[in-house]
């Protein structure tokens, strides 16, 4: 411990000495070790940790597959839940979920919250343990059974202030009395979905449900030692049980289910839950892996000077009889202060910008409550100061730690300029820099190609930022099904009063507006167009607007009409589909207009009356889906004899929307109509927009920063070489001058010198690059992994800035007086 203590005392000495050095080299470490910290707290969390269930690993979401229909992933529907849950062998319990949202009433100003629908087995297969009161049970389950709801630990304390009373009191949700049955525990997330403040029960009737309606998520368990595999062969034993124990939805046949070839389709919970994010956040830590290795680089290069400068010192000291094994010891040593040193600045670093990260929660980076400083953490980060510090102490002790210190001796003089051999180690460094940061410049490049190619995508819709939207739902307590003309009477009504606001150029309501999440999908029959025996029409997304949705996005009509309210009252059966409907079965958007279509065999035949410009509902990145718009209110539409939609969402265009004066204009006119119920989701189309480009954006900064850090690295690793090499060959210099050499020559001396290093670095960067990019090309849009057109733009920006570290101090080295190089020496 003595020793320990006083080799401490004598590194902290030296580096006190040197305090530019010191701050560099911490600052270096600190940046390459904190960024790399922070990637991997959030690749543990989101990726490595395990669900915060009991069991985790037994967990599995229930999807299914359609490959008749070219359905990849096929959510749950209640006829499979039932027989699911009644027959399967594999199973623990099985559980289906949606996400809702609730008008809650009758308590000061009309107010709407998030909200879950689930089936009574689905918190207890998480483990949920209320914090007071209880769960909801198969009774609060079944049809006709007294209305129940289960309250987050938020919403409790914010709209009851924590009174423990409230259970078996009534919340007034969606115009209906409910009872308080329970509130949820503390810091409990439902998988990664936002919070809901309200929990309700589906309460299906087993005896009315028809196949079909696939529109729910499903989660079950597996009993102990069951393999997803024997689960799955389970599964798909009991789907022909399905179809043969519910009747199909009226205009539809058992046989379409059988056509589609519907099959289980399981997975881990855990990737339900993480989605695809796995692939960006692994380029992202491997692109911040290669700033460490550069900014360890920088660091070895300076600790070489540092150590050259020490040269003679350490050669009287092996001279003296101080072992290989001493000497290494000690400049070992110090780089590994300087390692824990500058690894715990970056933890620190870490914890700060981890705190930041959670609380602006990024769109697209799911399990956000979870990502923190936890024992793995640290301990990768305590593996971080370990690496880096042999890495950065390694160079120089095998350098100078040897029988190379010998010759230092021998060379003894200050007049002797340094030798090519003794450059070499900074050199290969410096080449190392550089290679790196051309990798990681590449990457970010392709990142900026995607973006431009995704911003120059036409979305479907103008102006997205002046694009206001919200939802409003009409419950039937305030007005009957039966009445369901005034349902759209009154939301005409509302939408009268938003035209009526100063600025507002259009209105219109639709259920789905671009990018908000919200889609219907089913196939679609066109009366010329027969299927084949065992083959079905393709799927279409669904959207039930009025007239002038079009006109107010901004979505152009490249064919026929637009709807008109006496369309929507007078029934008519029409609709307009998109424009890659139009050429996938007529060729052209002309060719469709007066051609039919249905949905079920009893539905009436409906004309296209118009064919719109496609829109990316699914994001820009994503194909436009094929969309039949149909009107708000119909007669015979999916074996139905009316329908009608109580929840849409209004689109407002005005060069005011966003703002909250705005905002409070348009609450007020809508309810001036209606009093009783909350605006919900009040947002831009821009935000969505925004919200939908996140993952690239997000992808595009970090890897931007990445390689602006490296680059940044890498020329002052540069700088510093030529700027060395400059200070050590000053009597060189000097007698070249007096010989006659020119200041020019001399400057494109060390100009040559720095680009030779730099043009090696980029060879080597550029064979890294065209062997690596293909693992980025799943992120990449309309981009090659080989895009030439960055690599050669990436390359001269690297050589051009190359050029200036190698100038500035080469231009220094043509400034020396040759007779005061001279008289120094």
């Amino acid at each position: 411990m003595a020793m320990f203590t006083d080799q401490l005392r004598q590194v902290l000495r030296r580096l006190g000495r040197a305090p530019l050095f010191t701050a560099v080299t911490l600052l270096t470490l600190a940046i390459g070790v904190g960024a790399n910290t922070v990637i991997f707290s959030v690749i543990e969390g989101v990726l490595l940790k395990p669900l915060p269930y009991p069991h985790p690993e037994q967990l599995i979401g229930v999807w299914h597959t359609a490959p008749g229909i070219n359905i990849k992933d096929l959510n749950m529907s209640p006829s499979i839940y039932f027989i699911d849950r009644e027959q399967n062998t594999t199973l623990e319990d099985i559980g289906v979920y949606d996400g809702d949202s609730f008008d809650v009433t009758g308590a000061g100003e009309p107010e709407h919250v998030r909200g879950l629908d689930v089936t009574d087995g689905t918190l207890p297969l998480l483990g949920v343990v209320p914090a007071i009161g209880r769960l909801f049970t198969r009774s609060d389950d079944s049809p006709g059974a007294q209305a129940t709801v289960l309250l987050s630990y938020g919403y409790w304390q914010k709209k009851f202030g924590g009174d423990r009373s409230v259970i078996g009191r009534s919340i007034t949700v969606d115009g209906k009395p409910r009872q308080i049955i329970g509130v949820l525990p503390q810091g409990f997330h439902f998988l990664d979905w936002q919070d809901a403040a309200i929990v309700a029960p589906f309460q299906w009737d087993r005896s009315k449900v028809k196949l079909g309606n696939f529109s729910q998520r499903a989660l079950a368990r597996m009993k102990p030692g069951v393999t997803v595999e024997q689960t799955s062969a389970d599964m798909g034993r009991l789907l022909p049980i399905v179809w043969r124990s519910f009747p199909a939805p009226e205009g539809f046949s058992v046989s379409l289910f059988e056509k589609a070839r519907i099959a289980p389709n399981l997975r881990p919970l855990k990737q339900d839950v993480v989605g695809d994010i796995g692939k960006v956040l692994w380029v992202l830590m491997g692109s911040i892996a290669l700033v460490l290795l550069v900014a360890c680089a920088n660091v070895a290069n300076l600790l070489l000077v540092r150590v050259e400068g020490r040269r003679q010192e350490l050669a009287i000291r092996s001279a003296l009889g101080a072992g290989w094994g001493r000497i290494a010891g000690e400049l070992l040593f110090e780089s590994i202060a300087l390692g824990v040193a500058g690894s715990l600045i970056g933890l620190a670093l870490a914890y700060a910008t981890l705190r930041v990260l959670v609380a602006a929660a990024p769109t697209g980076l799911p399990r956000i409550h979870e990502i923190g400083i936890d024992p793995l953490v640290l301990l990768f980060t305590l593996g971080l100061a370990l690496f880096t510090s042999l890495l950065i102490g390694s160079i120089p002790v095998i350098k100078y730690a040897g029988a190379s210190l010998n010759s230092g001796l021998r060379e003894g003089g200050r007049a002797l300029s340094q030798s090519r051999e003794r450059h070499r180690a900074r050199k290969a460094l410096v080449i190392v820099q550089v290679s790196l940061a051309l990798v990681l410049l590449i990457c970010s490049g392709l990142m900026i190609r995607t973006f431009r190619a995704l911003m120059h995508v036409s979305p479907g819709f103008d102006s997205p930022d002046t694009i206001q939207t919200f939802r409003f739902y009409i419950p039937d307590t305030q007005i009957a099904d039966k009445d369901r003309d005034r349902v759209v009477q009154m939301q005409q009504a509302i939408l009268d009063k938003l035209s009526s606001i100063p600025g507002v150029s259009s209105a219109a309501f639709t259920t789905a507006v671009p990018l908000d999440g919200y889609d219907s999908n089913d196939i679609l029959y066109a009366q010329d167009h027969m299927q084949n025996e065992g083959e079905l029409p393709p799927i279409r997304r669904f959207k039930f607007v009025s007239p002038g949705e079009f006109a107010t996005l901004g979505t152009k009509l490249l064919a026929g009409r637009d709807l008109t309210w006496t369309d929507i009252y007078q029934k008519r059966p029409v609709a307009i589909i998109s424009e890659n409907f139009a050429r996938e079965y007529w060729h052209n958007a002309n060719g469709a207009i007066g051609k039919r279509i249905r949905v079920a065999s009893t539905d009436d035949w409906r004309e296209i009356i118009g064919v719109a410009q496609d829109v990316h509902d699914n994001g820009v990145d994503q194909s436009a889906p094929s969309t039949v718009y149909w009107p708000i209110m119909q007669d015979n539409y999916e074996g139905q004899k009316q329908m009608f939609r109580r929840g849409v969402a209004f689109i407002i265009r005005s060069p005011r929307a966003g703002s909250h004066a705005f905002i409070d204009e348009v609450q007020r006119q809508v309810w001036s109509v209606n009093p009783d119920v909350p605006l919900a989701e009040m947002t831009t189309v821009g935000t969505l927009y925004t919200k939908s480009m996140a993952r690239t954006s997000f992808t595009l900064v970090m890897l931007s920063v990445a390689g602006g850090m490296a680059l940044l690295l890498g020329i002052i690793g540069i700088y510093g070489v030529i700027s060395y090499s400059v200070s050590q060959r000053t009597r060189e210099i000097g007698i070249r001058m007096a010989l006659g050499a020119q200041r020019p020559a001399l400057t494109a001396l060390f100009v040559r010198q720095g680009l030779l290093l730099t043009g090696i670095g980029l060879a080597c960067g550029l064979v890294v690059a065209f062997v690596t990019m293909r693992l980025m090309s799943s992120l990449l849009f309309n981009v090659s992994p080989v895009d030439p057109l960055t690599y050669i733009s990436i390359t001269v920006c690297v050589m051009a800035t190359a050029y200036l570290a190698c100038y500035l101090p080469a231009r220094r080295a043509a400034t020396v007086d040759p007779v005061n190089a001279l008289r120094a020496e």
